[in-house]
């Protein structure tokens, strides 16, 4: 409760530091709709809105804008002071008259009788709206027989201000009018409560707030509404929910400065703060109830606000002083004060503040002027005509659930029939998605069954590769056994070495995972294996491969191969003679996007005087494969013998 209220301290706090700001929002002299009507068309003001409509409207060229902005001036000033609020009436009038303009002159009589009904003139009231009947167009009906029935109100007579709230209602309904409706509703929220039927009051207090929440803007009414629904609450003893929305209706008032309603409120939270036993609060609010009062020149809430006084200082026992305040109550409520209602309930506080005081005599007198008040306002008659139209009213009620159910259930149908159409296409889709993936597995299988025929087949041809290969280096080692010449039989060998080499690669595929790559550490192990055997040193020339696992394409992988076989043999040969012992190293990695090869002896070394294009056929070799690879060879004897030879990884794996 206690965040309620400093939300709705910060909120008028806003409403004031942005006043002017929010003016220039529904007043723009300027612009071809120089006016919004407030409360219809925005309610973005401030509390100074009215100050800025008096100063506009007599630069406003249009009549009929200038009407508008006059008769939103006088009938919003009602809610602050009835008499400043009545001379703008009767300006409007004037002007009306002189430019004959019927139709704005029957608006500003609805307004008059308006703010006649709050100054107690209530023939007068009833007198002018029924000439403004003929005037105005059908639009304005519904406002202005809820000002009749605010005058049938006042004099008690419940029951015939109920036909002018129903009225209205159906008048709203017809237009399609949610502010009337929710107007109408708000009235017979009040009258119920005024019947005391707090339940049905509650009902219809808060059906009026949905319709004005639909609308969108907090006006008068809205605000009204909500203390009518606190009251309502208040009657049903629950206090949390009265708070709840006296504070949301305060809110409101202060926030435009709708006076009458702020006395309304202030009066009500007289009954809950006593009710609740806090006396000090309910002293402060009946204190600003009387401010409200007498800033309104009102003597309808002047004598509310003393009859709020005088009932808490009953509860108090503080009857000397309820009875003078009762009494200025009474003598305020003249022969045409004409609200029977509140009449009656100063008597009655009064008659307890008598008995209380001792004084039974006059207190017999007050009961007896109660009793014949409460004669005249709760007849027989008005509480059966009232029931009759709670009646009519609850019947409307439910043949609108009936067709409201009617409409849920023909939805709910429709909602059926889709979902069926909807259950019958999911299962044909889901249908034909079966026959797609078992078409697909069907396919796939067939699919897998040929990559099984095919890899087969691939390595079968890997397989018979190599078994050639080997069959050439087999052939190559016969024929070098026959040849005496050393040289022959060398190169015969070397090409044997070759060959091999190749077989190797062809040996991987077959045996691998991957037909189309080759695992090349595995690879120059058994490589380097294979010429150590060869050349008959593996006792004392060690081969070291450092590298991590890396698959190449076999496009690539058999050059390689071959480079690798040329650099190892010729190290070999020549980088460790006199049966010198020695170390190799062999690596392979990528490196910013190259691959490099390595090949690293620690042996005598070369002499680099010659190209190394001047060396024999394995030198040759090497540098064709490079180029093929579109590699290039870097040479280092410092120590030993370094190849390095860098090409592009495109190709690898």
């Amino acid at each position: 409760m206690g965040s309620f209220s400093i939300k709705a301290v910060c909120l008028f706090c806003f409403s004031l530091l942005n006043c002017y700001q929010s003016i220039a929002q529904f007043i723009d002299l300027t612009s071809e709709n120089p006016y919004k009507k407030v409360f219809v068309e925005t309610d973005s003001f401030g509390i100074s809105y009215l100050d800025q409509l008096e100063d506009a409207y007599p630069h406003v060229a249009s009549d009929s804008v200038k009407f508008s902005m006059l008769d939103d001036l006088a009938y919003y000033y009602h809610t602050r002071n009835l008499r400043i609020a009545m001379n703008f009436t009767l300006k409007g009038l004037q002007l009306t008259a002189a430019k004959r303009n019927s139709l704005w002159e029957g608006r500003f009589q609805i307004t008059q009788g308006a703010i006649l009904l709050r100054m107690e003139q209530l023939d007068s009231a009833q007198t002018i709206l029924h000439d403004a009947y003929n005037k105005v167009c059908e639009n304005d009906l519904a406002f202005l027989n809820t000002q009749l029935g605010y005058v049938y109100e006042r004099r008690g007579q419940l029951d015939v201000a109920a036909d002018y709230a129903l009225e209205s209602l159906e008048l709203g309904k017809k237009l399609g009018d949610n502010r009337a409706i929710a107007v109408a509703y708000s009235d017979l929220s009040n009258l119920f409560w005024k019947q005391s039927k707090f339940d049905t009051g509650l009902a219809y207090g808060l059906k009026s707030l949905h319709f004005f929440e639909e609308i969108g803007i907090t006006d008068l009414d809205y605000d009204f509404t909500l203390y009518v629904v606190g009251n309502n609450y208040l009657a049903l003893k629950d206090n949390q929910n009265a708070q709840v929305y006296y504070e949301r209706a305060m809110v409101i008032g202060e926030r435009y400065g709708f006076y009458n309603n702020l006395c309304d409120i202030y009066i009500s939270l007289v009954d809950l703060y006593a009710f609740l036993g806090e006396f000090e609060k309910a002293d402060e609010a009946g204190r600003k109830a009387v401010k409200y009062a007498e800033l309104l020149e009102n003597n309808f809430m002047v004598m509310r606000s003393w009859l709020s006084i005088g009932k808490l200082l009953n509860l108090q026992g503080k009857y000397t002083l309820a009875v003078e305040n009762l009494l200025k109550c009474v003598h305020i409520a003249t022969d045409n004060f004409g609200d029977e209602y509140y009449l009656s309930q100063a008597y009655h506080a009064l008659g307890k503040a008598y008995a209380g005081n001792h004084e039974y005599e006059k207190a017999y007198q007050a009961f007896a002027e109660y009793d014949t008040l409460k004669n005249l306002i709760f007849t027989a008659e008005a509480d059966q005509h009232i029931s009759q139209l709670r009646t009519k009213f609850d019947v409307e009620d439910k043949e609108g659930t009936i067709s409201l159910q009617e409409d849920l259930i023909q939805k709910q149908k429709a909602r059926q029939t889709q979902i069926i159409v909807i259950a019958v296409l999911l299962f044909l889709l889901l249908l034909l998605a079966y026959k797609a993936i078992s078409n697909n597995r069907k396919k796939n299988r067939l699919l897998q069954k040929q990559n099984e025929e095919k890899e087969f087949l691939l390595k079968e041809i890997h397989h018979r590769v190599k078994n050639n290969l080997e069959i050439v280096s087999s052939l190559l080692s016969l024929q070098s056994a026959q040849i005496d010449d050393s040289k022959v039989s060398n190169a015969m060998a070397e090409s044997q070495h070759r060959v091999q080499s190749m077989g190797m690669i062809h040996q991987k595929l077959y045996m691998g995972k991957n037909l189309a790559t080759v695992e090349m550490k595995d690879y120059f192990k058994n490589l380097a294996d294979y010429i150590l055997d060869a050349y008959g040193m593996e006792k004392r020339i060690a081969i070291e491969v450092i590298m991590d696992s890396y698959e190449l394409d076999v496009d690539v992988a058999i050059p390689i191969g071959l480079i690798v076989n040329e650099l190892l043999t010729n190290a070999l040969k020549y980088a460790f003679p006199n049966e010198k012992k020695g170390t190799i190293q062999i690596r392979l990695a990528n490196t910013m996007g190259k691959l490099q090869l390595d090949v690293i002896d620690d042996g005598i070394g070369m002499n680099t005087k010659n190209k190394v294009s001047d060396y024999g056929f394995g030198t040759q070799l090497i540098t064709l494969l490079t180029k093929q690879l579109d590699g290039k060879i870097e040479l280092n004897t410092q120590k030993g013998t370094a190849v390095s030879i860098q090409f592009q990884s495109k190709k690898a794996a």
